[in-house]
Parts: C-alpha cells; structure tokens; sequence
C-alpha cells in the first residue's frame, strides 16, 4: 500500500508539471539501495509528438560530465593510471604557463579558472583545435580560486583522459562505464527513434531530435566533456543504484567517498569530485534531503540525487528546453518535485519502522 501511494505521488507531480507547462513530457524514478519504489511518466515527446514512456531516451546535457568523464576518472585512479594531483603539464608538455599546474582535482570541483562556456565554433577552424584553443584562451579567474561551474574545464578534463585512455571519449564511457553497469540505452550520437525533442533550431525551425542540443557538443561530433550522452529511465537507476549502494561492484567505498566530500565549504555552490552537492541554499535538491546528498543537473531538463545516508535516489528526466530554453519554470518544480517525493519516503520509512528514530 505505501508503495502504492508513492507511485500516486510521482505520476501526479509529472502531470502537474506538463500541465504547468514546465516542460512537454518526464519520466521519474524513486528508490533505495536496489529496490525502485516508483516510477513513471507523464507527457510527449514533443509538443504535438507521441506520448513518452519508460524506455523514452533524453539528452542528459551536463549529466554526462557525471556519467561520461567524471566516471572514466575514478576508473582511471582505481587502476593507478591516475592521481587528482596531476596536472595538465604532465600530459601536455607544451601547456602555456597559466594552466600547466592546473590539478585534476581543480577540474573536477570546477575550481581550475575556466571560463563557463564559450563558443568553439568561432574559435576552431575544426574540432581537432579544440584543445589547443582551450590552452590559447585566458583564463577566467586563478587556479584553485571559484568555484565557477566551467563546461569548458571538462571538456579540456575529458581531452587529457583520452590521452591516459588511449582511445575516444565515447569508447572509454562505453568500455569503462556503460558495458560495465549493463547500461545498454546509453551512450553517444543515438540512432532510433523514442528521444525526447530539445530546443527548436531557429535557423530551420526544426526541433534537435537525438541530435545533441550543446553547442559545443554537436561542434565536436556529439562527443564532449561537458554533453552529449542520451539515456533513459532504467539506465539512470542502474547508475543510480550504484551509487546508492555505496558504489557496488563498480566502484570502491574509498573512491566514492573521496567523491562526495564537499570541497568548496563556505561557498554558494558545494562541489564534490564532478558532483554537485546539496547542503546550500537554493540548491536543486530542495529543502528536505540531508546535506551529504549528492548529484547533477543538465540544462536540458535532467537530474538525479541520492541520500547516501538512507541509499534513496531519485531521477527526473525532462526536455524541459523543447521548443525553447527561455522555459525556466522547471527549476522551481524540481525541487518542490524532491521535497514531495523524499517527505513520502520518509513517512513510509517512519511508518515502517514504528516512529521516526535520528
């Protein structure tokens, strides 16, 4: 019964938000450790499109700096093939100055002096000058100061990892996190049909349709450090539980601990190794989860979190972008989705057990 009344919950608030007109369509998952509590789905694809699914895949944006690099990383150390101390100088030599003692771990916690984001486009005849751009472009801010959230320190992050690789950006996600986790709906440049539409293109007046919406990732091919990964609901809880239950057979306790302490105390922002953290205000997971919880959002309407004190997880997958970016309202009801969803988990948990215990 109580699973039931969570799984009234989740539909509900996926209604609400297509009826409010946060975004077009979403699917959602609520769970703990590796039991899924609920899950479901509310709206279509596109404006006028077919109605979305469970098996409906959507651009994850800057989730794949979580699913792609940031995984491919703690691989990486897990093997010594790694350390966070190492710095761009060790792998690019001719590295100017300014950014040859850039760590891995500045990336990671966007503390390395990168700007945000700017376009490549305007500044790479083609995206084999993408790195040596990166290297050319002053930086925002001394290393080791910010945070400032950069896309551009994780593309330079996913640059150097296929160098320690060997092999591409989509090959080392495949190989080292999506095979790996049983994520078969995952990856790259999808074909197929059943993807969520992103933002109308205003040159064609046309939609991107499994086509990546970043412009810096569709610059490259659709391969990027910082978007580019399209996935869907099932395969977002196996990455989900995971990392719920403590990094099960994929990762180490002892790496996934180093991942989320929080790294940026005091700050507005509370940023782990890749992940964003909860515990300030504002924050995307809302008012009730405790403040070890961890996760990432992407800008097309995407995001996940989990509890590691409970081993809840959740996962909300939107376009809210389609047809267009300006659409902002999702951002207020992800976290009034989060605040609903964890206070039903908890009053089933304290019914559960007999009243509540700290």
């Amino acid at each position: 019964m109580m699973k039931e009344e969570m799984q009234k919950l989740l539909v509900s608030l996926l209604e609400r938000g297509v009826e409010e007109g946060c975004f077009p369509g979403g699917v959602a998952a609520v769970g703990r450790g590796d039991s899924v509590l609920a899950q479901g789905c509310a709206g279509k694809l596109c404006l006028e499109g077919p109605e979305v699914n469970l098996e409906t895949r959507y651009d994850m944006a800057s989730l794949s700096k979580v699913l792609g690099p940031t995984m491919i990383a703690f691989k990486l150390m897990e093997e010594g093939r790694l350390a966070l101390y190492d710095t761009i100088g060790d792998f690019l030599p001719q590295a100017p100055a300014d950014k040859r003692d850039i760590t891995i771990f500045q990336l990671m916690t966007h503390t390395a002096g990168f700007h945000p984001s700017f376009l490549l486009e305007k500044l790479c005849e083609t995206p084999a000058d993408v790195l040596q751009v990166l290297m050319e472009q002053p930086l925002a801010y001394a290393p080791g100061g910010g945070p400032e959230y950069s896309c551009m320190g994780y593309i330079t992050l996913a640059k150097l990892l296929e160098k320690i690789g060997g092999k591409p950006l989509d090959l080392l996600a495949k190989e080292m996190v999506f095979d790996p986790l049983g994520m078969r709906h995952t990856g790259y440049c999808p074909t197929g049909g059943n993807i969520a539409a992103t933002e109308v293109d205003p040159s064609t007046g046309k939609a991107w349709v499994g086509i990546v919406h970043d412009e810096n990732a569709r610059f490259q091919g659709g391969v990027s450090g910082n978007a580019g990964i399209f996935s869907n609901l099932g395969d977002m809880i196996r990455f989900c539980r995971m990392l719920a239950c403590g990094g099960k057979d994929y990762l180490t306790s002892a790496m996934l601990r180093k991942a989320i302490r929080c790294y940026t105390p005091g700050k507005e922002v509370h940023r782990g190794l890749g992940f964003h953290l909860a515990g300030t205000e504002f924050n995307y997971l809302g008012d009730l989860m405790p403040d070890c919880s961890f996760g990432h959002t992407g800008f097309t309407g995407t995001s996940f979190g989990v509890d590691p004190t409970t081993g809840y997880f959740v996962i909300l997958l939107t376009n809210r972008v389609h047809p267009t970016r300006e659409n902002v309202s999702q951002s207020r009801f992800r976290r009034l989705f989060h605040n609903a969803m964890y206070a039903q988990f908890c009053r089933e948990c304290e019914q559960a057990s007999g009243g509540f215990h700290d």
